[in-house]
């Protein structure tokens, strides 16, 4: 890795978790390829993870997970990217909500602890499955067509998620599903069996292996305990800084491979490498402003977030802009790497075009562009004049 990831590094404990994902990162770099070009799973990264502690960080330490703050959480996921963008995003969700949930208690706590306890043993994994093709994103106010229906000592549901992120390796996840007969919508914690379905329709532009397939849910019977009501604590949305973080290694990695072609590539009317043209110096620091610029506010957030624990819901605008800021910069810095390396940037023998397709993705996580700017403009507006 280099200096500049390493500037928000701020104790041994850091630095060592550090250097233990950059190594994970340089191992799944070797396998992001052909994970691109099959659209196929990379179980194989998600047993490392395992075995490197990486799924229990977020679980409290009661349960005997690690308690990572989310400050920690976002760099590491953001090293964690610069190998794999994939493997970064769809182990995120996990983490990102294990930290949500400690954070909110807003499952009720045997089942908190029976997952925490699960994952720390077993490397379990968690995802809650929202968005569905007639209603969209959830987080635009889509209500699920998916419904649960009142059972003998519980319900069953039926219907069917789109975007099921981590779906291939899941034995069980969260869905949001609509009750007729209370006309309210509620999350319900399932558990993988023969009535639910995975069908493979996951075949994107972009972050191609985090297996993001439909699953389908066919009366699959869910004990009443499981219907998860609690509402907890409002956190802000802070665990959601996993996206951002994610965004801006796949950047980082762009932009460490565009300074080394940019140094050793040497045309044969030049006697110097094409670094020295102030055209590429120009770009280069145009990256630069867009690098620094995006993770200064990315940090600064999760540093906030982890310390004003009262105010956290009143951190939205700032969660918000930090997303905004780092996702719409990863994309300017991917695409000014590719300007600095030339049409050889579009080989796919070169990742540059697998960075320039993944961290387009980013648009389409929460909060969407047109969400950030109303909480942003909301915010001014309430505002007190002077």
């Amino acid at each position: 890795m280099n200096r500049v990831i390493d500037q928000y590094i701020r104790s041994e404990e850091e630095r060592a978790w550090a250097r233990k994902t950059e190594e994970l990162a340089a191992l799944f770099a070797g396998r992001a390829t052909r994970h691109d070009q099959e659209g196929s799973f990379p179980f194989e990264n998600f047993a490392d993870l395992r075995e490197a502690g990486y799924l229990k960080l977020t679980v409290p330490q009661e349960f005997g997970g690690n308690g990572l703050s989310l400050y920690a959480l976002v760099m590491l996921q953001e090293r964690l990217a610069y190998g794999d963008g994939s493997t970064a995003l769809a182990v995120g969700w996990h983490v990102g909500q294990i930290l949500h949930l400690r954070t909110t208690r807003k499952w009720p706590e045997a089942i908190f602890a029976d997952l925490c306890r699960s994952v720390v043993s077993d490397g379990t994994m968690i995802n809650t499955f929202a968005s569905e093709a007639a209603s969209g994103s959830p987080s635009r106010g889509g209500k699920p067509e998916t419904t649960a229906v009142p059972a003998d000592g519980g319900w069953r549901i039926t219907g069917r998620k789109t975007f099921s992120t981590l779906s291939p390796i899941l034995d069980r996840f969260v869905v949001s599903a609509y009750i007729p007969d209370e006309d309210c919508t509620d999350d319900f914690l399932i558990h993988r069996t023969d009535r639910v379905t995975l069908v493979e329709t996951w075949d994107t532009l972009g972050m191609r292996a985090t297996g993001s397939h439909d699953v389908v849910l066919d009366g699959v019977f869910v004990d009443k305990d499981m219907r998860l009501s609690g509402k907890g604590m409002d956190d802000g949305g802070g665990w959601l800084l996993h996206i951002p973080a994610c965004y801006m290694g796949i950047a980082l990695a762009a932009r460490d491979y565009a300074l080394e072609f940019a140094r050793s590539y040497r045309p044969n009317h030049m006697n110097e490498p094409i670094a020295a043209l102030p055209s590429v110096q120009h770009s280069i620091g145009e990256m630069e402003i867009e690098l620094r610029t995006a993770r200064s506010l990315l940090y600064a957030a999760a540093d906030r977030w982890d310390r004003e624990k009262e105010d956290r819901p009143a951190l939205k605008p700032e969660l918000g802009l930090a997303k905004y800021v780092a996702t719409n910069n990863a994309i300017k810095i991917v695409d000014l790497a590719m300007r600095i390396v030339g049409a050889a940037s579009l080989s796919r023998n070169r990742p540059l075009e697998r960075y320039y397709r993944d961290v387009r993705a980013g648009l389409h996580n929460p909060p969407m562009d047109s969400t950030v700017l109303h909480t942003l403009a909301k915010a001014a507006l309430a505002e007190t004049p002077k």
